[in-house]
């Protein structure tokens, strides 16, 4: 059985409190849940997160998420599937997330900025920093996946 290193949740809650301090702030601008859900699962699947891919792939599902487009994400530029939105935010994410080996290249920062706003896209940014944030924490612990419960984030926002 599987054991995690660290128990997140109650080491501190000032850690999970401002982890979900970045999470507020990108709520604030309104994006597509849909498209943060994607965002979310396509670092998690660079990262190799088990526990961030259990939870947003429960969540996306539960926000109407398709079972193709979840499975397609790895791929995505070769899916007819997700829009020019959708797609510019994917290149971008993985830019951010591999930003060791690709500085953000200029093409991509053009691409993204034909689809999201200066204020949007400076959210998007913060929510990649923020799953990135949360796989770094989650795989350092060996947060334990597959008990996560579609909606718990949303009830830890409203308590918040």
């Amino acid at each position: 059985m599987m054991k995690a290193r660290i128990d997140l949740m109650h080491v501190n809650p000032g850690i999970l409190q401002a982890m979900l301090g970045l999470e507020r702030q990108v709520r604030q601008a309104g994006l597509d849940s849909r498209l943060l859900d994607l965002v979310r699962m396509r670092a998690s699947q660079i990262n190799g997160c088990a526990y961030c891919l259990d939870m947003h792939s429960k969540d996306a599902r539960a926000n109407g998420e398709t079972e193709q487009r979840l499975y397609g994400l790895d791929a995505w530029r070769d899916a007819p599937y997700y829009s020019a939105r959708e797609r510019a935010a994917l290149e971008w994410t993985e830019a951010l997330t591999l930003v060791s080996e690709t500085h953000v290249p200029d093409d991509v920062y053009e691409r993204v900025r034909g689809q999201f706003s200066e204020d949007e896209l400076v959210h998007l940014s913060l929510a990649i920093v923020s799953i990135n944030g949360w796989n770094r924490l989650n795989i350092a612990a060996r947060t334990v996946s597959g008990g996560y419960v579609a909606g718990s984030v949303e009830k830890l926002h409203a308590a918040g």
